[in-house]
């Protein structure tokens, strides 16, 4: 059985400026919801009925009275942060295009890589296929021409740190 927003709102209380939940019934009042690990970044966990629900789920369904059609993006990419000004709904692209740099990058620069001495390779991601926006002297000047892409093609979802 899937989980109303009249069910959850009877039994948890969902806090929207601060992203926190808690208990109505049986756990006075307690904090509800548990840091998990899934993937690389933590997220908060409810169990309900037996079933286990991600917090930004429940937080959109709290407030909106139903669950999303599809992803709920963390604006700010912190995953345990659900105040409703950090949620969004997202396509699937949408969530990719909003992280941060590949943890093997060396530049220091999301979309940049270094190709050789003094030579960094500018490419961004559009419909899931890898674009090359050029080579260029510098890695700033190569993440200047990857935030322009980003901005242009991902417009809100577009992450340049």
């Amino acid at each position: 059985m899937t989980l109303t927003a009249e069910e959850f709102r009877r039994i948890a209380h969902y806090d929207p400026e601060t992203g926190d939940f808690t208990w109505l019934q049986d756990r006075a009042r307690a904090r509800a919801g548990t840091k998990a690990r899934r993937g690389q970044s933590p997220y908060v966990e409810m169990r309900i009925n037996g079933e286990l629900y991600l917090g930004h789920r429940l937080a959109w369904l709290y407030v909106h009275g139903e669950f999303p059609k599809g992803y709920i993006d963390h604006i700010n990419c912190n995953q345990a942060d659900n105040r409703l000004i950090n949620l969004r709904e997202a396509t699937h692209q949408q969530n990719l295009c909003n992280r941060g740099r590949n943890k093997n990058n060396t530049t220091g620069y999301k979309g940049v890589y270094l190709i050789g001495p003094g030579k960094y390779k500018a490419s961004i991601k559009e419909n899931g296929k890898s674009k090359h926006l050029g080579i260029f002297g510098s890695p700033i000047a190569a993440h200047q021409a990857y935030s322009a892409a980003a901005l242009r093609l991902h417009g809100e979802f577009a992450k340049v740190a």
